[in-house]
């Protein structure tokens, strides 16, 4: 509403002076403010707008009566100080040879009582001037102000800047932070050497970052520096992946119930660190509501515009804020200031009514004892020496030292506009400036150009938007031995670091105000180890999570993952879940002890029938082995044999030729086998037949050769189906996880289930007309039977795989092979046993028996 107001009285007063010189032919001032300043003459101005006194409230507007002139109260020495260090920056420029040879600089400063209102009177009359009439149609007065060193706060800057933007007047402020004013299109005359908010925010993000904050509560004031600060950390602190467990407005009337609100929002939140971006005036009623109800245990980190606050310093508040961590602008060091402090001295001059407004505040007296409030008379006289204050404080020059750098810009600024060469200039048509009509826009050129050092070694210029390269010191607020608190630097963020290391911290040095004397824990949540996940809980921030472990074959190998990462095909997780390993490879190993036994198992049978061979091939002659033709005899135990032996093929890792092998022997073997027990049987069946009169040719035509033929007949089918089924879907080693997920099984795959069906099926057609021919068979006599033991053996065989079919289809991994192993063991042995056990008992034990008459004669008694 003052903006609108001030920006109509301005207008409306150039209006009145376009009428009043078209008739008179001069320029006149039509309103006049009684405002605080100092004033110094040169051959150029620089104007300055500071925050000396403070106005409590303005006079009413009643529009029916002149506007009473506000009165400003509370003088602020540490203001005052940066004033005077702006007319110490001036007067070190006119002494100095190298800078603005043969210029005078002056100055034009006013207090703008911390208002708007106020500030914005002193802006337009620095622009416009003080000078009651002017003679010239032009309006050329007094030498113009090239620029404006002010004002410190943002709200003041923006409205002033929105108006100076107009003329492009130079604007350099030195504490104003808010990061909308670096948006060129609306101030874009607007310069600052303290840096941006944005930059601060990003500041506090290092420090946040480094302890591993990442659960905070925010304060802001409410303006526009608390605001659009307030806005910038909510984005940053996301993006480091932080979260804000609660956003307050701190009131600016001291409303108790907002200020109770706030307290009790911090007692109870989780939160141990509290980030404020405010004045220390509206943060003072938060604290002192604190120190009563005893609240402590906060980790504070404040702003610049409160972290080097003398008002917060007070001992009495340092159980609540000791031990705050705090970004602050740069502390300079300017040479010569304290000692030109010393040595002001207040005149009679009225435009420097801020001096002698100073003198009657440092030594309480007045210089006019009339109206006074103090009977004390100034003589101008007193020893600043005497007295310590803020004011003749130089340990800590911040904001001091930004309104020195400020200075020295404009300054560099128009010594480069003066040393411009002709035909060489940076404007329309390579000219230069004219010195005796110097246009502000012009200077802005040079101004955004700026490049030097201060004494101090700092680097100063200016970015695309104006601002001051980001350098902040880090400070910590710590207890004395005599219970005061002083403020350490324990740090600085310095973006513009050619080193790479923006944030650097002395931890070692950092006073801690908690009980163990370390940083604060301040999540909602503790950090999801490696083996876990965050899964955020429901209606909460992001950095409210539970961890909860990752699933078979995940893993997270960091810490605050949140997806678990699926491990490769052939790698699986560990126990922890923090790291992939290679899967467990299982097949049936010599090494296993289920291997050790098949193997073993394997070996006797091998072992059984080279030695029932051996007694055969000793006792070849005897009727017993010479009966149903010892050729099939000695052709099946071989034939068992090879079956006993190509278990050794199912076991150890599954190679190309051991897969194609296992299932051709094990399906040639056993047809052998069959096969020989088939002719046997049908011997059987023909020498019975021969033995009655009706069948006297039946051996004729089932001699040696036609048993050898059918055996070899039979056996060559199950080759020719081993070939096909090889040349065609060859058996493979394949790596299987479907049965465990965690376990590799290493197997062979079938290739072909067509195949290997036909295989067995081919292999039980044979056992089953086996034992059908030997179960009709089995009464025949004795004398020329072995139909029984025929019988018995194909019932165990047929026995063996009718179960080996659901028992292999429901084993998984090595067992299947296992089960497979053990029904080629149990039917080998079922066949070995069944068929020879007998004979070679008869041949070792009872010799007497192994005899034709023996034989004869007991199928002679049975019949």
């Amino acid at each position: 509403m003052w903006v609108i107001l001030h920006i109509y009285f301005f207008i409306s007063c150039n209006y009145m002076s376009v009428a009043l010189m078209a008739s008179s032919g001069t320029c006149q001032l039509q309103g006049h403010f009684t405002l605080n300043g100092m004033y110094q003459n040169g051959d150029f101005l620089i104007g300055g707008l500071f925050e000396i006194q403070y106005l409590k409230a303005f006079p009413g507007l009643s529009f029916r009566t002149e506007p009473k002139l506000p009165h400003c109260e509370n003088f602020y020495m540490t203001s005052f100080q940066q004033a005077i260090t702006m007319v110490f920056a001036i007067n070190e420029i006119n002494n100095n040879p190298n800078l603005l040879p043969n210029i005078t600089l002056g100055y034009q400063m006013y207090d703008n009582c911390l208002r708007l209102g106020v500030a914005f009177r002193a802006a337009t009359a620095l622009i416009s001037g003080t000078e009651e009439t002017l003679s010239d149609l032009n309006c050329k007065g007094p030498p113009p102000v090239i620029g404006v060193i002010g004002d410190p706060g943002s709200t003041h800057s923006i409205a002033i800047s929105s108006v100076l933007g107009l003329f492009r007047m130079p604007m350099i402020s030195y504490y104003a932070t808010c990061s909308c004013l670096s948006n060129r299109k609306k101030y874009p005359s607007f310069f600052r050497t303290i840096p941006s908010d944005a930059f601060q925010v990003r500041a506090m993000i290092q420090i946040l970052r480094h302890f591993e904050w990442t659960w905070v509560g925010l304060l802001y004031s409410d303006d526009d520096y608390g605001i659009n600060a307030a806005l910038s950390f909510h984005h940053d602190v996301q993006q480091f992946g932080g979260c804000v467990a609660f956003s307050e407005i701190l009131p600016n009337d001291n409303n108790q119930m907002a200020v109770q609100h706030i307290v009790r929002v911090i007692q109870n939140s989780t939160a141990k660190v509290v980030v404020v971006f405010s004045t220390s005036s509206y943060l003072l009623p938060v604290i002192d509501e604190m120190l009563l109800k005893n609240i402590t245990g906060r980790q504070w980190i404040a702003s610049e515009a409160w972290s080097t606050s003398p008002v917060l310093l007070n001992p009495r508040l340092r159980y609540v804020l000791g031990g705050t961590l705090g970004i602050a602008i740069r502390r300079g060091e300017i040479e010569g200031l304290d000692n030109f402090l010393l040595r002001l001295r207040p005149d009679n001059f009225s435009q420097n009514s801020m001096m002698r407004i100073f003198w009657e505040n440092m030594f309480e007296c007045n210089f006019d004892t009339i109206g006074g409030l103090r009977t004390k008379l100034c003589s101008g006289q007193e020893d600043l020496r005497s007295k310590f204050t803020p004011y003749t404080d130089v340990s800590e020059l911040r904001a001091s030292y930004n309104v020195y750098k400020a200075v020295y810009a404009l300054a560099h600024a128009l010594h480069d506009l003066m040393h411009c060469e002709e035909g060489r200039g940076p404007f329309s048509e390579n000219r230069c400036v004219d010195i005796s009509n110097l246009k502000p826009w012009q200077l802005v050129h040079y101004l955004q150009r700026v490049k030097f050092t201060t004494g101090f070694g700092d680097h100063v210029s200016f970015d695309k938007n104006g601002d001051a390269l980001a350098i902040y010191d880090v400070l910590n607020w710590q207890l004395s031995s005599e219970e005061s608190v002083t403020v350490r630097r324990i740090g600085v963020v310095d973006e513009g670091v050619t080193t790479g290391k923006v944030f650097t911290l002395d931890e070692n040095a950092i006073y801690w105000n908690f009980e163990t004397n370390k940083p604060p824990r301040s999540v909602c949540s503790e950090s999801c180890p490696p083996g876990t996940r965050q899964a955020t809980r429901k209606g909460l921030p992001v950095c409210c999570f539970d961890c909860l472990p990752c699933g078979d074959g995940e893993i997270s190998n960091t810490t605050d993952t949140t997806e678990c990462i699926a491990c490769p095909n052939d790698f699986w997780s560990n126990p922890e879940k923090d790291q992939c390993i290679p899967k467990e490879v299982e097949f049936l190993s010599y090494e296993d002890p289920l291997g050790i036994s098949l193997t073993t198992a394997a070996m006797l049978g091998t072992f059984i029938c080279a030695l029932v061979m051996t007694i055969f091939a000793h006792y070849r002659n005897t009727p017993v082995v010479r009966s149903n033709n010892s050729e099939l005899s000695f052709l099946l135990l071989l034939s068992l044999k090879l079956s006993f032996l190509c278990v050794l093929l199912f076991i150890g890792q599954p190679q190309l030729w051991t897969c194609q092998l296992r299932h051709a022997v094990f399906g040639i073997s056993f047809v052998l086998c069959v096969s020989s027990i088939l002719v046997k049987t049908m011997v059987v069946i023909a020498v019975f037949k021969s033995s009655r009169p009706e069948g006297k040719n039946a051996m004729k035509w089932f001699g040696a050769a036609q048993q050898r033929g059918t055996v070899l007949i039979l056996t060559a089918l199950q080759v020719l189906i081993c070939a096909v089924w090889l040349s065609t879907a060859s058996p493979t080693p394949h790596k299987n996880s479907r049965y465990i997920r965690s376990i590799i099984v290493y197997e062979c795959a079938i290739g072909s289930v067509a195949g290997f069906s036909l295989l067995l099926g081919y292999i039980g057609l044979l056992a089953a007309v086996s034992f059908l021919l030997a179960f009709l068979a089995r009464n025949l006599p004795d004398s020329f039977n072995e139909a029984k033991f025929i019988t018995f053996s194909m019932l165990i065989f047929c026995a063996v795989w009718i179960a080996f079919v659901p028992a292999y289809v429901s084993s998984p991994g090595k067992y299947a092979v296992a089960v497979e192993i053990f029904a080629i063991l149990a039917s080998s042995f079922g066949l070995l046993l069944a068929i020879f056990a007998p004979k070679c008992y008869i041949i070792i034990l009872h010799p007497e028996r192994n005899t034709k008459k023996a034989i004869m004669g007991k199928g002679t008694k049975n019949k």
